[in-house]
């Protein structure tokens, strides 16, 4: 009975490590981008994750034009996988990445980029990370390679004020650290 548990235990241990292997292991090479996008030298590419999810938008009036509507994203929803398709972490409203190991980042956009035929491609300036883990020292993340995610076609008008609709989208998510 000894030998089963270690033998259990082994494998749980092997799982683990492999596990966070799969999460922390940095690509090769930073991707190639368009220049508004770029993140500033003096930082390092430490993770890369593909979130799958939806966005959810919100049917709101337009701040600067009376009687006009508009499809405004009110917060999204993913999973951040790591290679081999492990998922390590969320992607929420805030924008905030958390990963499995309770780590988190939240940042601010800074530039974007068009992507024809899906939501726009971005860089976001972290805040300071919250606990202790992939996370942590995060200065920038870039959403690349994006896939869907632009509004709703259905109408936006005053009597749809306040109704919300789903959208599915995927993105590569590039997190950076100071060198």
């Amino acid at each position: 009975m000894k030998k089963l548990s270690f033998t259990l235990s082994a494998v749980t241990v092997t799982l683990l490590i492999s596990g966070c292997e799969t999460m922390m292991k940095a690509p090769e090479k930073a991707p190639v981008v368009p220049a508004a996008i770029a993140v500033p030298a003096g930082n390092k590419m430490t993770l890369l994750t593909v979130g799958k999810g939806e966005l959810t938008y919100e049917c709101r009036a337009k701040a600067d034009m009376k009687d006009a509507f508009e499809w405004v994203l009110a917060g999204p929803e993913a999973i951040l996988y790591g290679s081999n398709n492990y998922a390590i972490g969320t992607y929420y409203k805030g924008p905030t990445w958390e990963s499995k190991d309770g780590s988190k980042v939240t940042g601010k956009q800074v530039a974007v980029s068009p992507n024809p035929g899906a939501i726009a491609l971005q860089l976001v300036k972290a805040n300071p990370s919250t606990g202790s883990g992939v996370m942590t020292d995060v200065t920038y993340i870039q959403r690349l390679n994006t896939v869907a995610g632009l509004p709703p076609t259905a109408p936006c008008a005053a009597n749809s004020l306040g109704a919300k609709q789903k959208v599915g989208y995927q993105a590569d998510y590039v997190f950076y650290k100071a060198m």
